[in-house]
């Protein structure tokens, strides 16, 4: 955090022109504007941000300013300016310089008044924004198309939009010691536990870095822990209904400026496979959706091991399932074939990133080509492995969390590898370990596998099957809420 010491405004304007000057680096950075102005027969000095001010509400407060009189400054200066002269509605003042310069670099405007020794500041902010839109990674066929934008004050008020309650709190702070980012911190105080709110306070304020360039992202890696464990401890979202559906339900969100992602906390292995089209069809249409969500999830991570073990060893497969066999291998190893598919497809989700729209039709064929028919013909896989890694690959995209899918798609190639150098016990052993590791984990204290793992029955029902609104009438008990009834 900055620990600065504090540069009291001096009476003199010259002085404190001098080290604004000297700190915001006026006439080296062409975008920093300083203004030297006189109204009210008063010298006065504006430093701003070029292209981060409301030019015309700027202009509108000058033209304000040119027609105050000397006569209407007599006495208190600074409390007539900022109660009557002034017609704005976010204006304060500070006395502290240091505390100026990093209020400019925010984008607000400073007035400096001869004669006076606190720095009147005007936040006449407008950032360069897009427009809502919906995000693309959660789609729902209905429902609201505004989605969370690069502006945090933004993404608040898309929040505030959907909840009107009193008690729903946004704190602010900035992180980082160079990049001053503006981070929020959203609860609602009658429900979000006290303790959980706390904690979360305290592990922000002890990071200790330079700045966020991956915005929330940064933030992650600093609160999650288990630098080398893939599995998200936080869930990211960039829809205002998702997060408003957390929020009364108890958990804490973190919006980070700069960033469309909102991060929701705590949560466990559940909350990364629901998705928002689950609640806006009927309840048993969604949860036949969450059903056939869960199936394909787990099938992603599990089918192509269990496949592949059955062609290791060929006694377990039960006479009426036979067929599942290749019926030729091949020219390369079944275990290449399946590591090469899987390169395969992630450079080819690399190059889909970075490929303009108008030429992704093209990239698409291609792919197709060289991993579809062509590489059956010449015998580099098999079409049953063709097969099943589309069944998995189809899972890991029906994932709705982009990273759960990341987690799940290196679980699939460790359990590839364990069956291939131990067979069944390997594919077993890895199994299991994978389930214990999702045992042990917590986010904040929350069991990452509850409700299944400690087991809680009603909670558990809730999760396997979309229940209706109307009969959801209690909060998880894990988030230990103040309002346990909805």
């Amino acid at each position: 955090m900055d620990n600065q010491l504090k540069k009291q405004v001096e009476i003199n304007i010259e002085e404190n022109i001098v080290y604004l000057k000297h700190e915001l680096g006026v006439g080296k950075n062409f975008d920093v504007i300083h203004l030297d102005v006189e109204y009210a027969e008063k010298k006065m000095a504006m430093f701003l941000v070029d292209g981060l001010i409301n030019d015309n509400l700027l202009h509108l407060l000058l033209k304000f300013l040119a027609k105050v009189k000397k006569e209407e400054l007599k006495g208190n200066t600074l409390k007539k300016l900022l109660r009557s002269e002034i017609p704005h509605v976010e204006v304060s003042s500070n006395d502290d310089l240091n505390q100026v310069v990093d209020i400019i670099l925010t984008g607000q405007t400073a007035l400096l008044v001869d004669g006076i020794n606190e720095v009147i500041v005007i936040d006449a902010r407008t950032y360069p924004v897009r427009g809502p839109e919906e995000p693309d990674t959660e789609r729902v066929v209905r429902g609201a198309r505004d989605g969370f934008v690069e502006t945090i004050v933004f993404n608040t008020a898309l929040t505030r939009r959907r909840i009107r309650d009193r008690t729903l709190r946004m704190e602010f702070l900035q992180l980082g010691r160079r990049s001053k980012t503006d981070i929020v911190i959203c609860y609602i105080g009658d429900i979000a536990d006290p303790e959980m709110v706390h904690k979360l306070k305290e592990i922000l304020s002890d990071i200790d870095t330079d700045g966020l360039p991956m915005a929330e992202k940064t933030i992650d890696e600093y609160i999650s822990g288990g630098y080398w464990n893939p599995f998200p401890v936080v869930r990211f979202t960039e829809r205002p209904d998702t997060t408003a559906a957390h929020l009364f339900e108890g958990h804490i969100c973190i919006f980070v400026d700069g960033s469309p992602s909102v991060m929701i906390t705590p949560v466990t292995y559940w909350h990364h496979l629901q998705h928002a089209e689950e609640y806006r069809n009927k309840p048993l249409t969604g949860a036949y959706l969450r059903f056939v969500r869960y199936i394909a999830v787990f099938a992603s991570i599990f089918i192509m091991p269990l496949w592949y073990l059955l062609n290791l060893e060929p006694g377990l497969i039960p006479d009426q399932f036979d067929f599942i066999g290749p019926n030729d291998k091949g020219q390369v190893p079944l275990l290449l074939q399946f590591l090469l598919v899987e390169v395969g497809m992630d450079m080819l989700r690399m190059a889909a990133i970075h490929t303009p729209t108008a030429l992704a039709t093209a990239l698409g064929l291609v792919a197709a080509l060289m991993i579809g028919q062509v590489a059956v013909q010449v015998g580099l896989f098999t079409n049953e492995v063709i097969l099943y890694f589309s069944i998995a690959a189809i899972g890991t995209f029906a994932t709705p969390s982009y990273e759960l899918g990341l987690a799940n798609r290196l679980v699939r190639i460790v359990l590839l590898l364990s069956t291939a150098l131990f067979h069944t016990p390997g594919y077993v052993i890895a199994s299991t370990i994978f389930i214990i590791l999702l045992a042990r984990m917590q986010s904040f204290g929350v069991p990452y596998l509850w409700p299944f793992i400690p087991f809680n029955y009603k909670a558990f029902r809730d999760i396997l099957v979309r229940a209706p609104m109307p009969l959801r009438n209690r909060r998880p008990r894990i988030l230990k809420p103040k309002d346990p009834d909805r």
